[in-house]
């Protein structure tokens, strides 16, 4: 269902307590699997929704040497004017699109699923068809930058809600991303629907205060409906 291996696991998921009338599809970062996410969203669930959290499937990576490791698509560099594995990013994009029909099917509008975790978040939110509820994107910076046009989307999600959320320690993915992302977000889509939260401190991880707001934001755009 992930990436380029059809046999990756299942997803891990946080079932809702409840008859499930919202979800969110977090992904989880480079060389992590889903069962983090789903332990840290378990701690902050709300009833009505469901939390579903993908494994990557395992592949060379050319940034660490082309170790195999978890990844949703090839990462060649973290600067930004590294060259990008566009076939990837899109072929992951497509199967993140596929587990949205996929719980569609199961009876959740696509309006009531917010999309959440790293970069492939951010890029998926603002190709696909699917009218979503929200992005949550963290400690990260968006794919194919250059693809996008200058200037506002018109797709169905012209008007998404995103928080978008960043250490001011971060090593590994720079804050500078983060702020740069920020103000191509404000030029493609409605600026006030765009929300960029620094941590102070905090390195490429999360953190007690990012999960609260992660948590107020899930719930403000997939409120209970019952």
């Amino acid at each position: 269902m992930c990436g380029n291996n059809m046999s990756a696991p299942l997803p891990a998921i946080v079932p809702a307590a409840r008859k499930a009338t919202a979800a969110v599809i977090f992904l989880h970062g480079l060389g992590d699997t889903g069962h983090g996410w789903s332990e840290a969203l378990a701690g902050i669930k709300s009833p009505h929704v469901k939390y579903i959290c993908p494994h990557a499937p395992v592949m060379p990576v050319s940034l660490n040497m082309n170790m195999a490791m978890p990844s949703w698509f090839d990462i060649i560099g973290l600067s930004p004017d590294s060259q990008e594995d566009e076939a990837g990013i899109k072929k992951a994009a497509e199967n993140v699109k596929a587990l949205i029909d996929q719980e569609v099917k199961n009876g959740i509008p696509s309006n009531r699923i917010i999309l959440g975790g790293c970069a492939l978040s951010l890029y998926t939110a603002l190709t696909t068809q699917q009218k979503l509820a929200g992005v949550v994107a963290l400690s990260c910076w968006l794919p194919l930058r250059a693809s996008f046009p200058q200037g506002p989307i018109s797709g169905v999600n012209k008007d998404i809600a995103v928080l978008q959320c960043h250490g001011d320690c971060d090593p590994l993915v720079p804050l500078m991303f983060g702020s740069l992302t920020v103000e191509k977000l404000k030029s493609m889509i409605n600026p006030a629907n765009v929300t960029f939260r620094t941590y102070s401190g905090m390195m490429h991880s999360s953190c007690i205060e990012e999960m609260m707001d992660v948590k107020q934001f899930i719930d403000k755009h997939l409120p209970p409906i019952d």
